[in-house]
């Protein structure tokens, strides 16, 4: 019986961490180049139960009643990197990326150490200084560092290979990676990864550049919320269970003490 309240509960931890999951993912269902995540479930290692003072079987070793699973846990959280759908703005500087790869980012930190992270958020803009840069102010690198061009240019083109053209010229190129496994990025804040040691990169080959356009996430609104449905009645049925072993057990000792 003790055993059973000890499932529930591991029930309970593991639907209120995949409710967190979804609830993260619908909350960013309108973030451009959000990647939703999800996660898997696992049984705990099935011990071998025995009676332990029960010896009829064999007098040297207690009688076995076989195999037991203490309850489940979770297995692993991933990011699914499938394909948001792209949104249509006219600003020449946002951008979309088709297949795989993700931008190049110069992230700074509030101790001013920067580093190099990934995105699929093409949301850019110019500063004065003709810097292209993110939402936050964080320069976007090309094939030979930032990204500097001309403000005062009558028209700014970028190709679907990411080559920059400012009134027919070449400007700048811009540097799109590709990861050979995604499982070595992890997440940094909401739109952005950094790439953990053992990652290895190289130039995106299929990647394309859409401008004007922006990749949304790829979270579904109804899939989200029937998955948090789905969760919700499950924390509920452990709960349930939590319940019934609490009242049993009370019932127990009342007749104990009889």
């Amino acid at each position: 019986m003790l055993r059973g309240l000890y499932t529930a509960y591991t029930g309970m931890l593991n639907e209120q961490y995949r409710m967190d999951i979804m609830s993260n993912n619908l909350a960013n269902a309108d973030t451009t180049g959000f990647k939703k995540e999800g996660s898997t479930s696992q049984a705990y290692d099935e011990v071998m139960a025995v009676k332990i003072k029960d010896l009829s079987e064999n007098p040297n070793v207690p009688k076995r009643l076989g195999n037991m699973s203490l309850g489940v846990k979770i297995g692993e959280t991933f990011t699914d990197f499938s394909q948001g759908s792209l949104r249509i703005t006219e600003n020449p500087y946002d951008l979309a990326l088709g297949g795989n790869g993700f931008f190049n980012i110069e992230f700074t930190n509030k101790s001013g150490e920067t580093s190099t992270k990934y995105t699929r958020d093409g949301g850019f803009t110019l500063t004065k200084e003709g810097w292209l840069v993110t939402k936050d102010g964080d320069y976007v690198l090309g094939e030979a560092g930032r990204i500097q061009l001309n403000t005062t240019a009558a028209s700014t083109v970028i190709d679907r290979a990411g080559n920059i053209y400012q009134d027919g010229n070449l400007a700048a190129s811009l540097k799109i990676t590709e990861f050979e496994d995604t499982n070595y990025l992890t997440h940094y804040g909401e739109t952005m990864w950094d790439a953990k040691e053992g990652a290895v990169s190289h130039d995106a080959e299929d990647a394309n550049i859409y401008q004007g356009y922006l990749e949304m996430s790829n979270a579904n609104v109804v899939k989200e919320m029937v998955n948090m449905i789905t969760i919700s009645r499950q924390y509920e049925a452990n709960q349930k269970m939590i319940t019934t072993f609490d009242d049993t057990l009370a019932q127990s000792m009342e007749l104990i003490k009889l």
